[in-house]
């Protein structure tokens, strides 16, 4: 142990806990010192001692420091007033040295009048090392910056300790909250990109809601971009942009229970039917005439009913489906053939005398039935979940199981979305969304409302599934999933959805933060408001980037739910300078300041603020009116922005 009197800087006064308070020497007031020949910083707020209890070295970092009377000096023992002020000062035990080697917790609690000393270069060199051994072998270091306070003490963390874990970025707005999220994954994919392991093993998503990841090379050079757009015309749209995600993902309970706001006592088991219905027909050798058969016999018990009404409702139904483009000739059609008998209460042949009720063999020669008989499932299978609904709803009236205003406005709410579901998804097509790259982004910069709540929570549920059964078959296997501006689907906070949709939409998300990692599944998360983020979901992180936070909710909301922070570290928060965050965590054995390295510029996050100035003196000789063409063609483009329709929240 170095004891050197040059350090050492006083003793233990008081032990409260893991609250230790030192009696600074006299001597050490200086803010500098002369050590074998270097110069080291004297002590004050936010640095480390080290106390001497025997052989064991504990350590603590300094939160406060003040000053008080000395009443243990009398009045003949000191000649200025100065001398009877005693520097005190007030720390929190962070770890101890064993083997050379420092480790995070409290071993022990320091007894009074035990030493306590400056650290070394060395020995603070020990406290950041954040590189720790796993199954025996040291992890790798992943370089991200430098302390904010020791400029030339580079920091690293293990590149398992850090993604193989749950991240949150927090910081406002301009603070390098994005910058942090790019530089971690660019570093990453520097290194690794090119490793055929990496490639096969590793699988990463981005979920971008103002394209500042998408454009260019920012984060990667190599990375597949779906730039999902519910603004132009459908037939505009590049197939290639769309997500594949099949057939599967629309025949979901589920997804189609949160799509049409289902209630649970009514809808969702009527959406539950639907799917044993379509499940029943797709099993066949030749659907498309069993399905035909099933709108045959309807249309069969239809023309037999004694209930006007009902029948009626049936027959607008029956439109949806036979003749889904919406013709106006239908009903038209339907009752020059045929009229209903008011006396009797029966369809009759308008060819026959009102009071005969129609035979089964006449039933089969009426248009209706040969529009039945002539069904061709639609190309789209949106439309053909809509089929689907219709078809099952007649099943359940026919058998009084249902009632049409219970069910009619989830089926409503399901059609109201489906152009803005084929914009964005291509559900014939199921090949993998990482066909062509491990790292994926999913542009929502262009969409609506609608489909920036609905497709993070499907896309997350749909690959947290996908990486379940890929990590049966190879435990090797990662799936990373990043959400940028988290707040937009993970507040606990929005009035503007049902409670159902809240629910199932934050208990997809905690179930991945609390069960993910058995799986390989980690999240990481970036945010300028973690207060709006629900707290089991900012609790189970396991290591935090934390820039500056300004509003008072969002740093109780730090203060509540993150354990790792120390009192220096938290006041720090609302006056770090932008670039610069407090790193805490698992993998960093103390919270520290750090400044992120920088990355080339070409892979920063297109987010960078405007300079009005640098546009206000430009004479026009100095505008590209070519450019200015394009902008003005791109605008008109993008001009029709939806309103915010009927939300299925």
């Amino acid at each position: 142990m170095e004891n050197n009197a040059v350090l050492h800087i006083g003793n233990v006064e008081s032990v409260r806990g893991r609250v230790v308070e030192i009696k600074v020497s006299k001597s050490k007031n200086s803010p500098h010192l002369l050590y074998n020949g270097q110069i080291v910083k004297g002590i004050s707020v936010g640095n480390y001692v080290k106390i001497c209890k025997g052989f064991e070295e504990l350590v603590g970092k300094v939160d406060e420091e003040f000053i008080i009377e000395d009443k243990l000096i009398s009045q003949k023992d000191y000649k200025q007033e100065k001398a009877k002020i005693k520097r005190v000062l007030r720390l929190s035990l962070i770890g101890y040295f064993e083997n050379r080697v420092f480790k995070q917790g409290v071993k022990e609690l320091p007894l009074i009048e035990n030493e306590a000393f400056l650290l070394t270069s060395e020995e603070f060199s020990r406290v950041h090392n954040f590189i720790k051994e796993i199954n025996g072998k040291p992890d790798e270091e992943l370089k991200i910056g430098v302390l904010s306070n020791e400029t030339g003490t580079p920091i690293g963390i293990g590149v398992n300790s850090l993604f193989a874990s749950h991240i949150g970025i927090f910081g406002n707005t301009g603070s390098g909250k994005s910058y942090t999220l790019a530089s971690l994954y660019h570093k990453l994919f520097n290194d690794y990109s090119d490793k055929s392991g990496f490639k096969r093993n590793a699988k990463f998503l981005l979920i971008d809601f103002n394209g500042e990841y998408s454009k260019g090379t920012a984060i990667f050079t190599n990375k597949k971009v779906f730039r999902l757009n519910t603004r132009l015309e459908l037939d505009k749209i590049n197939k290639q942009n769309k997500l594949p995600l099949g057939k599967e993902t629309l025949f979901n309970v589920e997804f189609l229970s949160i799509l049409a706001d289902a209630t649970e006592k009514t809808q969702k088991p009527f959406l539950k039917r639907t799917i044993n219905l379509f499940t029943k027909v797709d099993k066949k050798s030749n659907s498309l005439e069993y399905f035909r058969g099933i709108l045959k016999n309807q249309v069969e018990s239809l023309l037999l009913m004694s209930d006007k009404e009902k029948s009626y409702q049936i027959i607008d139904y029956l439109e949806q489906v036979i003749d889904s483009n919406g013709n106006v000739e239908f009903k038209a059609k339907f009752f020059q053939e045929l009229d209903w008998q008011n006396k009797n209460h029966h369809f009759y042949k308008k060819l026959n005398p009102p009071t005969r009720q129609l035979k089964i063999e006449e039933i089969k020669k009426t248009k209706v039935y040969e529009k039945a008989s002539k069904y061709q499932f639609p190309a789209n299978d949106i439309e053909l979940i809509i089929h689907y609904l219709y078809v099952q709803l007649i099943s359940d009236l026919l058998i009084n199981k249902a009632k049409n205003d219970h069910i009619i406005p989830a089926i409503n709410k399901l059609k109201s979305k489906t152009i803005d579901l084929q914009k964005v998804i291509d559900f014939n097509n199921d090949v993998s969304i990482f066909k062509e790259s491990n790292f994926v982004v999913i542009d929502l910069n262009n969409t609506n409302l609608v489909i920036k709540k609905t497709i993070p929570m499907l896309i997350a549920s749909m690959e947290y599934l996908h990486q379940k059964i890929r990590y049966e078959k190879s435990q090797k296997s990662l799936f990373n999933l990043i959400i940028d501006e988290a707040h937009n689907i993970l507040s606990y906070t929005s009035n503007r959805e049902s409670e159902t949709w809240k629910d199932y939409r934050l208990e997809t998300f905690e179930e991945i933060i609390k069960e993910g990692r058995k799986f390989g599944v980690f999240l990481t998360i970036a945010s300028q408001r973690p207060s709006d983020i629900s707290d089991t979901i900012i609790s189970q992180l396991h290591n935090y980037f934390l820039h500056r936070l300004i509003n008072n909710r969002d740093i109780q909301a730090v203060e509540r739910t993150i354990s790792y922070l120390d009192k220096v570290s938290f006041d720090a928060l609302p006056i770090l300078p932008t670039g610069s965050c407090v790193l805490a965590g698992l993998s960093a054995q103390v919270p520290v300041i750090i400044n992120i390295e920088e990355i080339p510029k070409k892979f920063e996050p297109y987010n960078k603020t405007i300079r009005p100035t640098d546009f206000w003196g430009e004479d026009d000789d100095d505008v590209d009116f070519t450019e200015r063409k394009s902008e003005e063609t791109t605008f008109q483009a993008h001009e029709e922005l939806e309103e915010d329709d009927d939300l299925p929240f």
